[in-house]
């Protein structure tokens, strides 16, 4: 008889899409989770830079798309197709005229479902992935954790545009 240690037991009991949800949305108990803080961002304040040399909540939310995709990939072992807009990681948008606030949104808000799809077809043996359980369920930690800091950091952006 083997024994789980912590983290394992975590994965085998199938919570990784909960994991994602605390930092994504919805539902988060610590406050608002990325998607909730994006929740009433106009696009005025979404391109509002709040100093020289400081990202937008635009390039953080796409920032954060980016990075999520990034992580299905690794959890697939396929490569994706080519993202919304063209460059890697951090893009700079400083209006509408690239992308739309609307585009990053949906954008956004189709690379996470992507990813919980892909979470949930790993688990119910649809798909292989080429990580074991405890690689990809730190992944998922990584994005949550992820969003949950761009949680912050849009909730501070909101602060400081309103003050």
């Amino acid at each position: 008889m083997t024994t789980s240690t912590g983290r394992e037991a975590i994965i085998e009991s199938g919570v990784e899409s909960r994991v994602l949800r605390e930092g994504y949305g919805p539902g988060a108990w610590h406050g608002p989770d990325f998607k909730g803080a994006l929740a009433d961002v106009s696009s005025a304040v979404a391109f509002w830079r709040p100093a020289a040399g400081r990202h937008n909540i635009a390039e953080i939310a796409l920032h954060h798309a980016y990075t999520t995709r990034a992580v299905r990939t690794q959890i697939t072992g396929q490569p994706s197709a080519p993202f919304v807009i063209a460059g890697q990681d951090w893009f700079n948008l400083s209006n509408e005229q690239q992308l739309a606030w609307s585009d990053i949104r949906t954008t956004l808000e189709a690379e996470q479902q992507r990813l919980i799809e892909v979470i949930a077809a790993v688990k119910a043996g649809r798909m292989c992935s080429p990580l074991s359980d405890s690689d990809r369920f730190g992944l998922v930690l990584g994005i949550t954790c992820h969003a949950v800091y761009h949680a912050g950091q849009v909730q501070l952006i909101k602060r400081l545009h309103a003050a």
